[in-house]
């Protein structure tokens, strides 16, 4: 009891269970860092208006989205929020936007509700929606 579906063996309880736990997250990054809080939101609100319908769920320390299969990850520090795209190396980034030398990933850095527009987010996340799942 108090464990999500797939947490095997796992001694955690879930001391909150009716508190979804991306707004338990969110919660904590509000009291923590109000002005990354407020970015994170805005961030979301960019994302879902790409996909109203994708799904999020906590991991890693931050929100992942997926629409249908994951697409990208938000995650908050201390001076900005990263956008992770799992398989960013296969994103076409004609606006030289996308940051990391990993063998698959790829981030968006973010410091400011500019940032989302300048960089365009939307882009990218749309362009992450778009390819297939891997094999």
């Amino acid at each position: 009891m108090g464990q999500e579906a797939g947490e095997k063996g796992s001694a955690a309880v879930d001391l909150q269970p009716t508190i979804p736990k991306s707004d338990r997250l969110l919660g904590d990054l509000e009291l923590a860092n109000p002005d990354r809080h407020a970015l994170v939101l805005a961030i979301r609100q960019a994302i879902f208006a790409v996909a109203p319908d994708a799904a999020e769920r906590v991991m890693y320390g931050g929100i992942m989205f997926s629409a249908p299969t994951q697409c990208c990850g938000v995650f908050a520090y201390a001076e900005h929020v990263s956008v992770e795209f799992g398989r960013g190396r296969e994103l076409d980034d004609p606006r030289g936007v996308l940051e990391g030398q990993g063998k698959f990933r790829r981030h968006i850095k973010l410091r400011n509700a500019a940032d989302i527009a300048n960089k365009h987010l939307a882009d990218y996340v749309r362009r992450a929606i778009e390819l297939e799942p891997a094999a």
